[in-house]
């Protein structure tokens, strides 16, 4: 299976603009720039994609690892927190937190906490991922 995703960029760092589109058109031409990476502009940015991405890929892992335990979660909400920062004068992606709030039948804090785990070390960005990969767990009776 491959995924293919393209950006194009014109002009220089902080004055151009560029465009990112997907294979799937989910992105079709969509916006980025110095200002949506580095300030507040409208459109998106890499770091944010990697985010949505790791929270999606997370929450789909929580999801196959609660059901090879025997449980169907009725809900499963993730938000993935980048942080880019300056190391030694080059931008870098230094840590990742996921924070996880769950409605899952019949499960107990301690079984839960222990799938979620597996799930952020076996979801597929994770593994792909040289940050530090955090996990907040929350679970919601």
């Amino acid at each position: 299976m491959k995924r293919t995703a393209s950006a194009v960029w014109h002009g220089d760092l902080k004055q151009g603009k560029g465009t990112l589109s997907a294979q799937s058109g989910v992105l079709n031409k969509t916006q980025y720039s110095f200002t949506t990476r580095f300030e507040n502009g409208i459109g998106t940015n890499p770091e944010e994609l990697i985010a949505a991405a790791h929270a999606g890929c997370f929450t789909m892992a929580l999801s196959a690892f609660l059901g090879r335990a025997g449980f169907t979660p009725d809900e499963l909400s993730t938000q993935a927190t980048l942080t880019f920062d300056q190391v030694d004068g080059d931008w870098t992606i230094t840590t990742i937190h996921l924070d996880v709030s769950a409605r899952v039948p019949g499960i107990d804090e301690a079984k839960f906490e222990e799938i979620a785990d597996q799930a952020k070390a076996g979801c597929p960005v994770s593994r792909v991922l040289k940050a530090d990969i955090t996990l907040g767990k929350k679970l919601i009776s």
